[in-house]
């Protein structure tokens, strides 16, 4: 894999993780709803289940897993309706949510069962989006000629901190948001919150086979 490759999966990479999708919109509604440190639990949980799928992808299974009807259709609702869940639970939730200046939670919504680094494992895990971005876009950053299991793993780190980076971005310009907006708009970055998880769980259950 020569340097100019690289930098083309760089820059690819790091568009579509700038991209608001499910994971995007999962790390926003955290961070505004519970501040900065679960923001970044969740992000954890998303590049965990990323990581799992780069393996797949360099065994060969996840082309397997891509061309099975079921499983496609079972990963999309599955993630799909747990969306929609969070976001009709944060919708409905009647707790407010202030930060104090060192980003503690003042009063907050209890976390979830299993906790958030686990909510965004679930929920980037059921997206059979990310099966198929590194089924179908991984392959073609990689020269069939030299060794692939090494360059699947260069390509795996590299992905790995371009998205922490931009998760972590992310949560922080949430927290920062809803600071300069104030304690007295934490009811509507509460319920904003929720509605940007049910369009993250509608667009997922919109998705087809590419």
């Amino acid at each position: 894999m020569s340097w100019h490759v690289w930098l083309l999966f760089v820059v690819t990479e790091t568009a579509l993780c700038f991209t608001p999708g499910p994971a995007v919109l999962l790390v926003v509604s955290t961070a505004m709803s519970h501040g900065f440190r679960p923001g970044v639990k969740s992000s954890l949980g998303i590049l965990t289940a990323n990581a799992l799928y780069f393996f797949l992808s360099a065994l060969g299974v996840g082309a397997v897993l891509v061309a099975s009807t079921r499983l496609f259709l079972a990963l999309k609702w599955l993630g799909a309706g747990y969306l929609i869940y969070l976001g009709a639970k944060m919708l409905l939730s009647r707790e407010a949510v202030m930060f104090q200046a060192e980003d503690e939670v003042r009063q907050a919504p209890r976390p979830p069962r299993g906790g958030f680094y686990l909510r965004g494992l679930v929920v980037q895990g059921a997206s059979p989006k990310a099966l198929i971005f590194f089924t179908a876009l991984l392959p073609q950053f990689i020269d069939a000629q030299s060794a692939v299991g090494l360059q699947v793993a260069i390509l795996g780190i590299t992905s790995v901190l371009i998205e922490v980076c931009v998760l972590v971005l992310y949560s922080a310009l949430a927290v920062r948001a809803r600071r300069l907006a104030g304690s007295r708009y934490a009811d509507l970055f509460e319920r904003l919150g929720g509605g940007f998880l049910i369009a993250a769980g509608a667009r997922l259950a919109a998705l087809t086979r590419p």
